[in-house]
């Protein structure tokens, strides 16, 4: 029998909410993970939010919301809003009821700014990481680090020379007039003017020619992100207006233990290398090792991890290496070569999945909190195989 095509509309529902989301659905298992890391920094709320005033938006329901974000590479704010209208998924995982309002998207921004600041994203990574089944997969001893070019949201036509006095391209009052006051030459009225005379109106996006200018980060600077440098990581490619992501992977899982972002130079990814050995290990005593690639192949670097008790499993360079034999003849060196290259599947996930390809934010520091939270979600994105496993 041919069933009939209506709609009729109900009054009321009587599915819950939950029993509209799969048994096996791996957002099950992150949702679990996450809600115990985030009852876990209960103090650190509490200590962010005043006893008085307007109750603002649940900080839970903040990181939820900016973690299905990443995971569903949902490009902007206002979009993720317009998506948990009807997304019942959405509401699921965030912690919202079918009735329950979204939040203008202006209100979920500042919100958001206010609570994910860099701090607060690296306790989220570490509260995930010492959750009691995520725990045992890591491992204490070995780890890989390797650094990435996320690009800037400015445009190569933004870095203009580092001029105090040049005004705005766009200034509304001008020039002043050469023949006196505005008021003394009212402006013509419509019938006045010859069509054929009316100046062409330039284009916002005029085309500019760069070919034999001379261009530098210290003597140009971007107006739109002025923390966006002017880099590029390998020869043969073009420079380009961005910062650098860097990553700290144990080499049992793969997972991310430590993230951080900088200004894009030469030596910054030995230098954050150095910030997150120490900030993940801090004072350890048992011999650790750290994977990496010829990038980090410097003396000095190598002799900073020896002070520290790491040995350096670092890829050699085929001239004036600063790795010889007393580290490559062991076979742990072989192993932490191999390994060192997952790291690029972390790297390859936030740009393809977790929009780190391109930032949608400016100033360091609030893209150095959004990749930190980004590296977070790339590890729950792996958890439930891994747990499974």
């Amino acid at each position: 029998m041919r069933g009939t095509d209506e709609t009729s509309g109900s009054l009321f529902s009587y599915v819950d909410l939950e029993e509209r989301i799969p048994a096996r659905h791996p957002l099950r298992k992150i949702r679990q993970v996450v809600n115990e890391a985030l009852a876990s920094l209960d103090a650190e709320f509490e200590a962010l939010y005043t006893d008085f005033g307007r109750p603002s938006i649940a900080p839970e329901r903040l990181i939820r919301a900016s973690l299905i974000q990443i995971l569903f590479s949902i490009r902007s704010e206002r979009q993720l809003m317009e998506q948990m209208e009807y997304n019942l998924l959405f509401r699921w995982f965030v912690g919202l009821g079918i009735d329950d309002p979204v939040w203008v998207p202006t209100v979920f921004t500042k919100n958001r700014d206010r609570l994910l600041t860099t701090e607060m994203s690296r306790k989220v990574m570490a509260a995930v990481l010492a959750h009691r089944e995520v725990a045992p997969l890591l491992s204490d001893d070995h780890f890989s680090v390797d650094g990435t070019l996320v690009k800037a949201w400015a445009s190569m036509k933004s870095f203009q020379p580092r001029t105090a006095d040049t005004p705005p391209e766009d200034d509304p009052s001008g020039p002043p007039s050469p023949d006196g006051p505005a008021e003394d030459h009212p402006e013509p009225t419509p019938s006045e003017i010859d069509p054929m005379s009316r100046p062409t109106r330039q284009s916002r996006n005029a085309d500019i020619d760069f070919r034999g200018e001379k261009r530098s980060n210290a003597t140009h600077a971007s107006t739109t992100d002025p923390d966006a440098r002017l880099y590029k990581k390998s020869p043969g490619t073009g420079a380009m207006l961005c910062f650098m992501g860097h990553a700290l992977m144990e080499n049992r899982s793969g997972l991310i233990v430590q993230g951080d972002l900088t200004q894009a130079d030469g030596h910054a990814e030995r230098r954050a290398a150095l910030d997150m050995i120490h900030r993940h290990s801090p004072g350890s005593t048992r011999q650790l090792t750290l994977g990496a690639d010829k990038g980090f192949d410097a003396a000095e670097f190598v002799a900073d991890l020896r002070q520290a008790c790491v040995t350096p499993h670092v890829a050699q360079k085929s001239r004036y290496s600063a790795i010889d034999g007393r580290t490559t003849r062991h076979e742990g060196y072989a192993l932490s070569i191999k390994h060192r290259k997952r790291i690029e599947e972390a790297f390859g996930w936030a740009k393809t999945v977790g929009g780190m390809a391109q930032t949608v934010y400016r100033g360091v520091e609030r893209v150095r909190a959004r990749f930190v939270l980004t590296m977070t979600a790339n590890n729950l994105a792996r958890l439930p195989r891994l747990l499974a496993a």
